[in-house]
This record gives structure tokens, C-alpha cells and sequence, in this order.
């Protein structure tokens, strides 16, 4: 591109003024643009977020990233010296780079974690020996930053639209555009807001792959109505359109094809066999099958964004300890309210304390379908397992599901005067800011509003033994809203060491309750009184650093930067 320059104009040039037409396409194609640059950023940002974890790191880097190269592709486009032939390969460029750039670092990512399998089967290694480190490890973490090269392409030659289209404008018109930078700046901006409305209310709820191919097809449809408009003006032009029409045809397979190839690739990040993926509004949900054979179930295990939920071999050990210890320190058991939870699997557990009736309150309307009833395209085998797992709870006529951010739709309760005799708190991890202030204390003091005089309240508060601080954090913060709190652990084989933090609001505390209980008000296949007990011991040194480490008050990210800074070596799909 750097070799050619911009065809002379013919004819007289009193007949190149700047139509009204031309520059309300030119204007109307750099809104357009703007808002499909933006949309590549999100798409980026939130394709490494949930497949490689760290959303929001992922999110600022990503934008950071292309701001930049935007910046350096906007001095760029000076050595292009024909915008209007410059302008066609751009948009020819970008639409196959933003169709592609999922789907290729999907494919990579997912090879780098077969590669060890393939070659320990070819060497026929036994498990235990999977080749690790050296080139391999060098793949399998290069891969990772494959998402932000990428931004790095595509925000250099975002870049250089603008000042591309300056010139298209300028070489038009007859005499100098006074306001030629601020007009289509303006464009831009206003394209930039819509771009991301689109997102927001559309692209964010479907596929990936889709939305990125869809996004491209903005720029070949740019492409095309540019040469259309100013065939005479570009070099080679018939061998761009011809590009055009095959960049047209590729995108049409991605669009029809593209979603099942990346997820297949996406499913190879996986130990067990993928059965079933579904992308929400809000995250990524991935099924996995292990079959055991001999007459054994298969282990069906649930991951969000790459992080494993919950193993169908034993999330009764971790549902039992979230519920029974919290029931059993809860004077009364009539009404009781989840948070989170929209698989059923603790409210399953708490249906068995006979409550006249249970609130939960979850945010994913989707998640919630799958553990409700038979999706039409879930295999019919993953479907009846997750009813039995959780006992079709969610259809039982004593349970009230609020679709709702836990956030916001507690005020509704306080609201209405409710009260609860035990409210459970089964959110994920804070992995991201937004779910950071469900952990803060302005959300726990409305909880405490919540909670009669003589209930517990429990919450699930990540591993003590992965993430000790962020564990005492949430206990540090429970405390500052006012509650007597207990912390306590037990050994869950999926995850590894959990623990949960118990809670009242007045009269003895938790642990002194559940210290006079002798016998289970509930059977359980493994919960004893003695297990609840133990539960509660914690080595000797494990609070020596409680006086240095903060409460989460709410506005501070201090809980979500301690979770971060434990898992970032432990936590993500790379390690399953």
C-alpha cells in the first residue's frame, strides 16, 4: 500500500466538491466502524476473561492495549500514500482478522494443552509423566497472550480508518475542510456508543465466534459500498472486490460453522469429555462427562468461565457443610433465603429441614433453565442427572425464585419487611469487581437486616488453604457488619481445602450452638456432629496475620485483590 498514490482527479475540479451524499456515507461508514472497533475490544477482553480467567484484568489490558496501537496506527496511515485504495485493503484486512482471531487462538490454546497427551500417547508415557516445561510450557503460556496480539493487530489498523477517511473527505472537496478532524471524530464517537449499546443488549448474550463474525461483516459491508461508491479512485480495485466476495463466503462459514469449531477447541482445555456448553449473558457454562465404566455413573461436572463449580462425585460434601451446620445454628427453619445457588444443589439440602418456604435469588436466568427443566439441546442423559442431583428443587411449589442481582434485589426484601429464619450465601468466588461487593460489608449489613434476631448466616469464602487471606477477609468483613462470626473448613476432592464463614446476629455464636448438638436434626450420608466440630479447628498459626489483613468495605476491591493475587497461579481452565 505504501507504494501507490492517490489517482489524480478528472475533470474539473469545481466538479469534485464534497456531495452531501459522499459525505454523509463516508461519515455514516466511520460510525459504523467505530462502533465495530469497539466491539472487537469487548470481544477480545471477553474471550481471554473466560476462557483464560481474570475478567477484568483482561478487560483494561485489552483496551489499554488497543488504545494504544490505535494511536500508533493512526501515525501509521500516513506512509499509506492512496487513502482510497488504502481505505478497501484496510476494511478487506480487518474483517478477516476480527472474523479469524478467535477462532485461530482458540485452535492454538486448545493444542497447546493436547500437546503433552499427544505426545506422551505417541511415547506411549504412562499418566504421571505428561512432558511439561521447555517448549511445551513455553506454548501453552505464550498462547495465553494470544488474545492481546491480536488487539494489538486490529488496533493498528482501527487506527488508521480515521485518518483515512480525513483524506477521503479532503480529496473531494475544492477547498480546505475547516472542520474535517472534528466532524469525523464526532462520528466516531457517536458509532463508539453505539457500538457498545449493541453489545450490551445484543452481542453480549450470544456466541462469541458469531458475534465476531457478525461484527466483520460491518466491515466487508463498508468495504463493498466503498468501492462501489469510488470504484474509479482505486488500484486494483477489481481484485479487491473479488477479495470481498471471498472474505463474504468465509465469513458465512464462520457464521454458520464458527461457534461448534471454537467450542470444540475450547473443549479441549478440558480433562473430561465436553458435553454440553452454553455462553449466557453472563458467563460461559461447560459440561463435562467422565465415564467410569463397570456399572459406575459417570462424574458430571459443571465449570463458569473455566472454573470448576461443582463434581456430581461429590458436591454433597460441600452442599452439606454450606447448609446443615448454618440450619442447624438457626433457632427456627421457616423461611430461608439462598443467595446464588441456581443450581438447586443447596437448596436441594435445604428443602430436607421441612421450610415452609425458601427465597432464592440468583442472576443468571439461564443457568437457572438448565437445573429447572429439559433443554431441548441438552443431551437428555446430562438433563436427568442434573434433576436428580438436585431433587428437581427449583419446582418444588414451597420455593420462590428471584431472577435478580443479589445487589440490588435484597433492597426489595428489605423493601417488602421480610425476614428470614437462615440465608445462605453460595456465590462464586470475587474473580471479578462486580461480584467483589457482594462480599463487602454495606451487603452483609443488609443481610444482617434480613436475618431474625435468632438466625445464622453462612457464606461459602473460597479456600483457606489457597487463599488464606481473601478466606480471613470475608470473616474480617462479616464482623465489621456487625456479626459474631465463625469460620470453618473441610476437605472437598474436587476443589481442595474449602472453607465458610458462619454467622449471628445476636445471642451465642455459631460455634457454641452447633458445640451442643449431638445428633443431626436431618440425615446426611457424610455430615456427622463430630465432622461440624472438627470443622472449626484450624492449625495454630492460620489467624497469626489477622491484625494486617483488611475487611472488604464497600468502594474498595481489597477482598477481590487478595483472591487475585492467591489464584492467579492456582485457579483457571489450564489447570483442569
Amino acid at each position: 500500500m505504501s507504494e501507490v498514490t492517490e489517482p489524480a482527479l478528472a475533470g474539473n475540479p469545481k466538479e469534485r466538491k464534497l456531495s452531501w451524499f459522499d459525505d454523509t456515507l463516508l461519515l455514516g461508514i466511520m460510525a459504523v466502524l467505530a462502533g465495530c472497533g469497539l466491539i472487537y475490544e469487548y470481544l477480545l477482553s471477553h474471550y481471554a476473561g473466560r476462557i483464560l480467567g481474570a475478567l477484568e484484568a483482561a478487560i483494561y489490558t485489552m483496551i489499554g492495549l488497543m488504545i494504544v496501537s490505535m494511536g500508533i496506527g493512526a501515525f501509521a496511515a500516513r506512509k499509506i500514500r492512496c487513502a482510497y485504495t488504502g481505505f478497501a485493503v484496510l476494511e478487506l484486512t480487518v474483517a478477516l482478522c476480527g472474523s479469524l482471531a478467535i477462532l485461530i487462538t482458540a485452535a492454538i490454546i486448545g493444542f497447546g494443552q493436547q500437546l503433552p497427551l499427544i505426545i506422551a500417547s505417541t511415547l506411549g508415557l504412562p499418566p504421571d509423566l505428561l512432558p511439561e516445561g521447555g517448549f511445551i510450557g513455553l506454548l501453552q503460556k505464550l498462547s495465553e497472550y494470544l488474545p492481546y496480539v491480536w488487539g494489538v493487530i486490529l488496533g493498528l489498523m482501527i487506527g488508521m480508518e480515521i485518518p483515512l477517511i480525513a483524506r477521503v473527505r479532503q480529496s473531494l472537496c475544492d477547498e480546505h475542510l475547516m472542520h474535517n478532524a472534528g466532524t469525523i471524530y464526532g462520528a466516531d464517537y457517536v458509532g463508539a456508543g453505539i457500538g457498545a449499546a449493541i453489545w450490551v443488549s445484543f452481542m453480549l448474550a450470544i456466541d462469541i465466534q458469531l458475534a465476531a463474525a457478525l461484527t466483520a461483516s460491518f466491515n466487508l459491508l463498508a468495504g463493498f459500498i466503498f468501492i462501489w461508491r469510488f470504484w474509479d479512485r482505486i488500484r486494483f480495485v477489481k481484485i479487491l472486490l473479488v477479495g470481498h466476495f471471498i472474505a463474504s463466503g468465509i465469513l458465512l462459514l464462520l457464521a454458520w460453522h464458527g461457534p461448534s469449531w471454537e467450542q470444540n477447541f475450547n473443549n479441549l482445555l478440558y480433562k473430561d469429555n465436553v458435553i454440553y456448553a452454553k455462553s449466557t449473558r453472563f458467563q460461559q457454562l461447560t459440561f463435562t462427562e467422565r465415564l467410569r465404566g463397570s456399572g459406575i455413573p459417570p462424574v458430571y461436572s459443571l465449570y463458569i468461565n473455566g472454573r470448576l463449580q461443582f463434581s456430581s462425585e461429590d458436591e454433597h460434601i460441600y452442599h452439606a457443610f454450606l447448609v446443615h451446620p448454618t440450619m442447624e445454628a438457626s433457632a427456627r427453619h421457616n423461611k430461608v433465603l439462598i443467595i446464588g445457588g441456581g443450581d438447586g444443589l443447596g437448596l436441594k439440602q435445604v428443602l430436607k429441614w421441612q421450610p415452609d418456604s425458601v427465597t432464592l435469588m440468583d442472576l443468571d436466568k439461564d443457568l437457572l433453565a438448565l437445573f429447572t427443566s429439559h433443554e431441548a439441546d441438552m443431551p437428555a442423559r446430562l438433563s436427568d442427572t442434573l434433576l436428580r442431583l438436585n431433587g428437581d428443587a427449583l419446582n418444588d411449589p414451597r420455593v420462590n425464585v428471584i431472577v435478580d442481582d443479589a445487589f440490588n434485589g435484597v433492597d426489595k426484601l428489605l423493601r417488602k419487611g421480610e425476614k428470614f429464619d437462615a440465608i445462605i450465601v453460595d456465590l462464586p468466588d470475587p474473580s471479578h469487581p462486580d461480584l467483589n461487593k457482594l462480599y463487602s460489608d454495606l451487603f452483609y449489613k443488609k443481610l444482617k437486616e434480613l436475618l431474625s434476631a435468632d438466625g445464622a448466616l453462612t457464606v461459602q469464602s473460597t479456600s483457606p488453604y489457597h487463599a488464606p487471606k481473601a478466606f480471613i477477609s470475608i470473616g474480617k468483613t462479616l464482623a465489621l457488619a456487625g456479626f459474631d462470626v465463625n469460620q470453618y473448613h473441610h476437605n472437598v476432592p474436587s476443589f481442595g481445602e474449602w472453607g465458610w464463614s458462619i454467622a449471628t446476629a445476636s445471642g451465642k455464636n455459631a460455634r457454641a450452638r452447633l458445640n451442643e448438638i449431638t445428633q443431626l436434626s436431618v440425615e446426611d450420608d457424610w455430615l456427622t456432629p463430630g465432622l461440624i466440630k472438627g470443622s472449626f479447628e484450624f492449625p495454630a498459626n492460620f489467624y497469626q496475620e489477622l491484625e494486617n489483613i483488611e475487611a472488604n468495605r464497600i468502594g474498595s476491591t481489597q477482598l477481590y485483590q487478595y483472591h487475585q493475587q492467591a489464584w492467579s497461579e492456582n485457579q483457571g481452565v489450564t489447570l483442569f
